[in-house]
């Protein structure tokens, strides 16, 4: 209820976006931006490092009635993720989101 406050966005891995989905609403939320770096629900509970993850629900945020603005962010990891890249081009591609494909950068040398 800022004036002039256009925007209230979130960057999530998306957990608990579910969940909290309304209440962040209701807040005002009108803007996310998720990182999603895979479509299969076994290597995104691998990555998230979470057993019992709903990706399947999670995944429902990203349908159009959801949110304004969506942008999801997925870090392409050889040997993890690359053939998925198509498969996310193609899930997307009738959504309104925008899908931006990250270099993975590792940070121990």
């Amino acid at each position: 209820k800022l004036e002039g406050l256009k925007t209230i966005a979130v960057t999530t891995n998306g957990i608990n976006l579910t969940r909290l989905l309304p209440r962040l609403k209701e807040a005002g939320l009108n803007a996310i931006n998720i990182s999603l770096d895979t479509l299969v629900p076994a290597k995104f509970e691998f990555i998230v490092r979470r057993k019992g993850t709903n990706f399947s629900s999670m995944a429902t945020v990203l349908m159009p009635s959801r949110m304004s603005s969506c942008l999801v962010n997925c870090v392409v990891m050889r040997g993890l993720n690359e053939d998925e890249l198509l498969d996310f081009v193609d899930f997307t591609k009738d959504l309104p989101l925008d899908v931006r494909f990250i270099e993975y950068m590792p940070f121990d040398g």
